[in-house]
Order: structure tokens, then sequence, then C-alpha cells
């Protein structure tokens, strides 16, 4: 049988699998171990075995067969548990996670990586009086010869699990037997042509069965029965060996409770059927462009619709007021689909706080909220990256050691909080703790050292701002945790580049939150219209404060070519689009325009325009992919009219400002150096 098509949705479950596996063994407490948690994280090793074993991954079942064996010897009570074995189990994890993505590659492990973890593991058991090999609770499978004379039938305890297969090859009958084998004992096993009939004594449910078996075979194929009262199991006269068919059949028949489903029944009894399914996200990706173009369709039907008398295409209008609605709804729950809970990055780092902080000797309590509060797919594994760098940052440079803070009156225990909540259109990401803060002093001290323009009177907010810096770093010494003056740059970056900005606030030796403000999705926007000379523009509605019409006396000319305009009390920089993107025809005199005022970085400014146009969802449209990269622009959309307009990159503007300035300095200079030669 070819398995190859398989093997996408192997690594998928894998990869689920050791997630589970690595917060389970982080939860578990070593002294007194929860029975639940030891069969869920052995469930988990022993489903990852069965499955690499079918698809012929070597490293991967070798490796998983010696944690497999600990961890039935720790589940039966044969193993004590301690601290340095978790720190083997999580390792082993990490080495299984390499093997799985060096699988995935059509690569194999790395040799000395497979065998530096498989000694790991085998010295454990050694240590611990596990035999070498097998676990200890496997059952010999081998078949034995058929005995002349049934033997006497053995009693099925109540509870006991019927396994029926059907539609089997040989391999996959023994490889089956194998597999029900570890998961419990072993009762009896008969085969009847392409039948399988297993009894099993196990403390795992139907779920867990079925999710291991169907690495090999299809749920179909696949029907469990639990037995209600004790009975005699004919099936046992016949122990592993191959029966004759009628036999099998009139045994399992007398064995049946009266409550068995009918022969043929396409799934278990107490199966309970997935109330989910996998799709691939291209899939779901290629559904989101079109419901876009869906949307864009209706708004230009919209539009043109305008034109028309109201009393007179009166059902016309109406129905397509009822298209509008039903095609919102369909894209709102269309990219409900790319959405994934904030779970899916809090739930790493557990696992990162407790290697980070143990190196360090600090003893940190992570505290999460807000784990159910959902992200767009695209932007939940582009954050995992700056969060990460952000955590351990609070981890080195934040909380302090238990001497330190028992000092300082505080719990020799920091405390890490990691929280999301949605914030209108937005996702509001924090990340604090309860450490020393940031130093004011020292962060100016270095800010000048770099040449950087500061002052005594810099506002706080201002000056937490600086250590986003490239370079810039006030650690005393260099660590390989952090503290190298590189990544809070690239932090800050990559969050602008997701269209979102960083906010820090902090209290000396109390403290300090880092605040991360995304949008929910990048394939929908809430953007305001502008009109530049004849070219319309979007403006996403996340920046807009507020827009109004200047008077002569609130502007103010610094240079011959920039102006600032007050806007209560505050003097705000003026930035022209008509100069940032060279379009004719359009309003220069800021009293006759509009102006806008926007908010990036913790920087407002405002920007000229002619006229505003209105709000309304817009498509987001990736203008590098159909296109190239645009300076100042981030992407476009398809409006009404079906025209293209540009979504500026408002972050940019300031930037793009200073490069032209600088720009037109040089070459006027230029100029007044030619003119002198001449």
């Amino acid at each position: 049988m070819d398995l190859s098509q398989f093997t996408q949705a192997f690594f998928v479950e894998a990869v689920e699998l050791l997630a589970e596996m690595e917060q389970l063994l982080l939860e578990l407490d070593v002294a007194s171990p929860d029975a639940e948690q030891l069969n869920a994280i052995f469930r988990a090793a022993h489903s990852i075995k069965g499955g690499a074993a079918t698809f012929g991954f070597t490293a991967l079942t070798d490796t998983t067969h010696l944690l497999e064996t600990l961890l039935d010897r720790a589940r039966h009570g044969q193993l004590n548990l301690s601290a340095p074995m978790i720190d083997a189990f999580l390792e082993t994890k990490d080495a299984l996670q390499e093997q799985l993505t060096a699988y995935q590659a059509g690569k194999e492990p790395e040799p000395e990586r497979v065998a530096h973890i498989c000694a790991v593991l085998q010295q454990l058991a050694l240590e611990n009086g596990a035999a070498e090999g097998a676990s200890a609770h496997t059952p010999a499978l081998a078949p034995a010869p058929v005995a002349a004379k049934p033997a006497p039938a053995e009693p099925v305890p109540a509870g006991a699990l019927r396994v029926r297969f059907s539609r089997l090859s040989d391999s996959e009958c023994d490889l089956l037997a194998d597999e029900l084998g570890n998961l419990g004992k072993l009762l009896s096993r008969t085969r009847a042509g392409d039948q399988l009939t297993v009894m099993l004594e196990t403390t795992c449910s139907p779920d867990d069965i079925i999710a291991v078996c169907c690495f090999v075979i299809d749920e179909s194929q696949i029907e469990i029965t639990q037995i209600t009262h004790d009975a005699e199991a004919p099936e046992a006269a016949a122990s592993v060996a191959e029966a004759p068919a009628a036999a099998i059949a009139e045994s399992v028949q007398a064995a049946a409770p009266k409550s068995a489903p009918a022969a043929g029944a396409p799934a278990a009894a107490n199966a309970k059927e997935s109330s989910s399914i996998r799709v691939d996200v291209e899939k779901v990706d290629q559904l989101i462009n079109l419901v876009g173009e869906l949307v864009i369709t209706q708004s230009m039907l919209t539009q043109a619709a305008t034109m028309l008398d109201p009393v007179a295409y009166e059902r016309f209008l109406s129905g397509l007021g009822h298209l509008e609605r039903n095609a919102r709804d369909l894209q709102e729950s269309v990219m409900s689909i790319r959405m994934m809970p904030m779970d899916y990055v809090f739930s790493r780092f557990p696992r990162v706080i407790r290697d980070v902080s143990a190196k360090l000797g600090k003893q940190v309590r992570l505290d999460t909220y807000g784990k159910e509060t959902e992200l767009d797919k695209g932007l939940i594994e582009r954050i995992v990256d700056p969060l990460t760098h952000l955590v351990r940052n609070s981890l080195d440079h934040g909380i302090e050691t238990p001497e330190q803070r028992l000092a300082k009156g505080k719990d020799a225990t920091g405390q890490l909080l990691l929280s999301a909540q949605h914030h209108g259109g937005n996702i509001v990401i924090e990340v604090s703790d309860d450490g020393a803060g940031l130093h004011r002093g020292k962060i100016l001290a270095k800010a000048r050292q770099q040449g950087l323009a500061v002052s005594d009177s810099m506002p706080d907010d201002e000056v937490w701002q600086l250590i986003f810096a490239p370079g810039f770093s006030t650690a005393e010494q260099v660590t390989d945790i952090s503290g190298r003056g590189v990544g809070m740059d690239v932090v800050k970056r990559n969050i602008q580049e997701m269209g979102g900005h960083v906010e820090i606030s902090s209290r000396e030796g109390r403290g300090t939150t880092t605040r991360i403000v995304l949008p929910l999705t990048l394939a929908i926007l809430n953007g305001m219209s502008v009109k530049v000379g004849e070219e319309a523009y979007i403006l996403p509605l996340s920046y807009v404060i507020e827009s109004l019409q200047p008077l002569a006396e609130h502007l103010h000319s610094i240079t011959a070519d920039g102006h600032v305009i007050k806007v209560r009390g505050e003097y705000l920089p003026l930035i022209e689009l008509h100069r940032v993107f060279d379009v004719a025809g359009a309003q220069t005199n800021p009293t006759q325009g509009i102006l806008v005022i926007v908010q990036a970085d913790d920087a407002r400014f405002a920007l000229l325009v002619d006229e505003l146009l209105g709000q309304h969802q817009v498509v987001v449209k990736n203008l590098e992919t159909n296109y190239r990269k645009v300076p100042g622009i981030s992407a476009a959309t398809i409006l009404g009219d079906g025209s293209v307009a540009f979504i500026i990159d408002v972050g940019a503007m300031p930037r793009i400002q200073r490069a032209q300035a600088i720009s037109a300095a040089a070459l006027a200079g230029a100029s007044r150096m030619d003119a002198i030669a001449a």
C-alpha cells in the first residue's frame, strides 16, 4: 500500500502531539505526577512511534520507542520521576521536532544528534532499571502455532474493548495487533479473512485507539464495542493463532453483547464524530480572495445603481441591498476561518521561561490572559519571533534574581504576564513584568554616547522608544540570552510591517509593559479614501485621529518647503502628499485643502489632501506580488468604480519626507556649485 499520500497528515498530527507532550511535561508535578497526564504523554509518544514505523522513519521510531519505554514505566509506578528526567524528556521532544523537520524536508536526521538523544534515554533506562529495548509492559505478539484443541476461554472483564478491523492486509493485521498490545493488555486476537478482532483491556479511550490506528487504516475500517458485563472470550481459544472463519464467526457471535452494533457499522459505538476538518491554507486563501472579488463586484454594482431612479428600480435596489449585506456576512465568515486563538502563541512560552530562567538562576511565574482571543493566521505566525525576543528581554534584563528581589522587599518569584484582547478593529498584546523597570538615566546616557539627539526634558514615552534604535543596549555584559544590542529594532520593524506599532510604559523598580497593537487581519482594512489631484488613496483608519481645514495663522514655515501646523497648542509636521507621490494638479495651498491628523510610532503629523471621499472597508491586494514595492505604499485595493487605489504606508511618510528634503538640498547644493564653476 502506498502511504506517501498520508505523510503530510502524519507530520501535522505529530507536531500537535509534540506540542501537547511539551505542555503536559511542563505542567507535571514531579513529586506527585497525575496518572491521566502521564497516560496522555505516553499516548502522544506512542502515537508518533506508530506513525513513524508505518512510514519507515527509522530514527523517529527508535527515539520514540526509547522514550515510550521510560514513560510506560513511569505511568505504572515503576520509575520515579525527577527534574533532570523531565529535562531529558523535553530535550527528547526538541530532538523529535528536529527529526520531523528533517523527514518533512525529505532528508534524514543528523546521525550524531539521533545517537546523542538515544544515548541519553538509554542511560536513563539503565539508571532506573528499565530493560534495554522494549517496555516491560509490551506483550509478546508473535503468532503461536495453531493449538490442536481450543484453549480454555479467558474471562473478559467489564469495561474491556472489542476492537474489530475490516478490509486488512496481512501486514496491517500484524502492525495493528502490535500497536494495540502497546496500549493495554491483549486478551485475545482472532483473524477471519481480511477481518481482525481483538479483545483489549486498557485505560485508553476509543478515541485514543482510533487516533493510533488511523495512521495505518481509515476510521471506517474500525469498530469498537465496550464489554458491559463479565463474559467468557471464545476468541481466546484461538489465542493469537489463525482460526477457521466459521469458528471465529461463531465465537464472536457468542461473545457479543446484545447492545453491540450490527456488523458493518461504519463507526465505533463510543467514538465521537470529528467536529472539524483539515483544509490546506492555500485553499482558504483562495476562497478569501474569491470572496474579496465578490465584494468588489458588489461594490461596483452598488456604485452603478446610484444613477438609477429609486422609484422605478425599487425591487432591484432592494435586492442589491440584500446582496450587500450577504456579501459582508460571507466575507466576515470566511475571514473567521483564518482566525486562530492566541493560545497558539502563548503555549510556546512556558518552555522558554522554564529554560531561560533556570539558566539565569531566576524564579519566574508565567500568567496568561486572553488566550482565546483570535488573530489572523498570517499575523499570528509572524508575531511569534517578536514576542519571543520581548519575553527573553524581560527574563534577562527585567526580572531580578531571587536575592535581589528579596532585598527590594519583593517576592522571590518574579511575574511575567502575557495578555491579548480586542480593542476596536485591533488586537492589543502585552508583555509585562514586575522587574527592575527601565533606567531613564542609563538610556539617555547611552543615547548621547551613540550620537542620538536627546534632552533631559524628553517625556518618558519618548525616552523608552530610544531602546528601539539600531544597536542600542544598556546591558553591562553580553549574554547568550540577550544584550548584544540587536533585536529590539528588528522587533519594531517587524511589527510595523504587520501594520502595527509598539508602545512601552515602565516604572523604575516596578516593572515594564510592552504593548503591541496590531490589526486583526491583513486581508480587510477599514480605510478612509482621500483625493489628491485626480488620484484616490486609502488611509488606514487605525492611524487617523481627526481631519480639519486649517487657518492661515495656524501654519508656520520652518524651511522654504517645510511647514508645521499648530493644533490645540501642539506643533505638528505637515506632509504634503502631492509632493511625496509627485501628483500633478493637486491642491498646494493648505488652507484650501484638508489636513488629516494621523499618529504612527508615537509621532503625530498632518497629511495634506484635496478632499475626503468617505470611509469603507477595502479588500487588500498585495502590491509586491502583482507589481513591485513602491515607497510609501503598503498595498492596493480596487474601488467600486473599478479603479485601483493605493493604500498609504502612514508610518513611512516622515521618513520619505526627510529623504526627499535631503535629496532636494543636495540637488540645490550641486546646482550652486555648477553655477559657481560656470
